[in-house]
């Protein structure tokens, strides 16, 4: 490596200095013939063109060097988010309204500022060793080193406010939260998950203390191998503390900084058939005589998830829209299934639906003893006042209406928000069958009263 510079040096220089003066002596000798013979001799001694080179050479060095000469202008370049490095007693105290970086404006020359970039020691130190707790912040200013003594250096900012607290420390209990569970499979669901540590030891100022609501292990299901049902150990589960508004605290240590966790993961699923729901009204006199999903009367499809999620749902809902169909015997629809809230994955996403329609027929049925009260508030009592007969008009084609009875219609009146009193209430139907309408004409009459 030092043979490879000093060749490049004397290349330099021969290619330089030492050829453009010969060039330059050569030229003044053929213009001043008289003078040759003296020229000659001069030139002729030893090494006379090397010892005039390195004159001139080390001459120009000197200029450049005290900046007689400047080959390049004054330039000036930021270094952004330089670390900064705190001095103070850790154990003991807690410092408030430090920067984590900070920025440098070196100014000098291109060339200078080029080697301070390359070699990169950067180092910003805020002393705070000799500085004890106070309620009233100090103005303290950086320092820093300087890796090229030519250049100007600028901090930004070039001091800061800081408050010294004393640090306390308190016991929180902890939860977890799980990151990227949208990464998991969609047929896998977290069936468990355990801490080795329900509790861990907070240190900050008392302000910061007071702000923490909770203290979180987070669980990033994304760094683990999850493809598949089984059980997962992990280590170094981080721990973060949030205020009551779920913003992250930073001035918050936790002790320990991980723990450890158990994560089991299950596959589970149900079978729930489709619900078929209408939007529309049929012409005039045509009623939905069948359904067909898939060919089939009755169709079902498995859902996974959460176990307690997925539970809860007993069939997943499909709607049609049948506004002013009737007329055309048969319809059918390519429909796209929506997934349920809870719901991760299903083993169907579209399906096909085929609606038959036929005349419609009616008939009516007195449901007067299978009326049903919802809502009524507590303390009170309601009675259906003497005398009374209610009808429903049961619609649909003939073949379907004929099999329903009373029993078969479930009917009630909504008490939400009502005190004692005499009423006239609408009764309702629930009614899950696409195949039918009904039509409740009259209303209740009742008595609500206190207990």
């Amino acid at each position: 490596m030092i043979k490879k510079f000093f060749k490049k040096i004397y290349k330099f220089i021969d290619k330089c200095i030492v050829v453009p003066i010969s060039r330059a002596i050569y030229y003044l000798s053929k213009k001043y013939k008289k003078n040759q013979g003296k020229l000659d001799k001069v030139l002729n001694k030893p090494n006379f063109l090397i010892y005039l080179s390195l004159i001139i050479a080390v001459m120009l060095f000197l200029l450049i060097d005290t900046k007689v000469i400047t080959l390049v202008e004054t330039e000036a370049e930021v270094i952004t988010n330089v670390p900064v490095v705190v001095k103070y007693n850790e154990e003991a105290y807690v410092v408030e309204g430090v920067p984590e970086t900070v920025d440098i404006t070196l100014t000098g020359r291109k060339s200078d500022i080029y080697l301070a970039k390359q070699l990169g020691e950067y180092e910003v130190i805020l002393d705070l060793s000799e500085y004890t707790p106070s309620e009233s912040p100090y103005k303290v200013y950086f320092t820093y080193s300087k890796s090229i003594d030519s250049l100007s250096y600028q901090l930004s900012p070039e001091y800061v406010q800081v408050t010294i607290k004393n640090k306390e420390s308190q016991v929180k209990s902890i939860d977890y939260d799980l990151l990227n569970i949208d990464s998991l499979d969609s047929k896998l669901s977290v069936k468990s998950v355990t801490l080795d540590k329900t509790e861990v030891v907070v240190k900050g100022g008392s302000d910061a203390l007071e702000q923490i609501a909770s203290v979180k292990a987070l669980i990033d299901l994304k760094d683990q191998e999850f493809k598949e049902a089984g059980t997962y150990d992990i280590d170094n589960v981080k721990l973060v503390a949030y205020d009551s508004k779920g913003n992250l605290l930073n001035n918050i240590e936790i002790v320990p900084e991980t723990i450890g966790a158990t994560v089991v993961l299950d596959s589970y699923s149900v079978t729930v058939p489709l619900s078929i729901e209408t939007t529309g009204k049929l012409i005039t006199g045509k009623s939905i005589a069948s359904i067909l999903v898939n060919n089939n009367s009755s169709y079902s499809i498995t859902i996974y998830g959460d176990q307690k999620e997925i539970e809860k749902i007993t069939s997943v809902p499909v709607t049609i829209n049948v506004d002013g169909l009737g007329n055309e015997g048969t319809k059918t629809y390519n429909v796209n299934i929506k997934k349920p809230n809870g719901v991760r994955e299903m083993s169907v996403n579209q399906v096909e639906i085929t609606l038959t329609f036929g005349e419609e027929q009616q008939k009516t049925i007195e449901i007067s003893k299978n009326i049903d009260d919802k809502n009524l508030s507590e303390g009170l009592a309601v009675n259906i006042l003497g005398g009374q007969e209610i009808y429903v008009q049961v619609k649909g084609v003939a073949s379907v209406i004929e099999k329903i009875e009373a029993k078969d219609i479930s009917a009630y009146t909504d008490l939400a928000g009502l005190g004692t009193g005499d009423y006239e209430l609408e009764v309702k139907i629930n009614n899950n069958n696409p195949l039918v309408t009904y039509v409740v004409s009259s209303k209740l009459k009742v008595r609500i009263t206190d207990e």
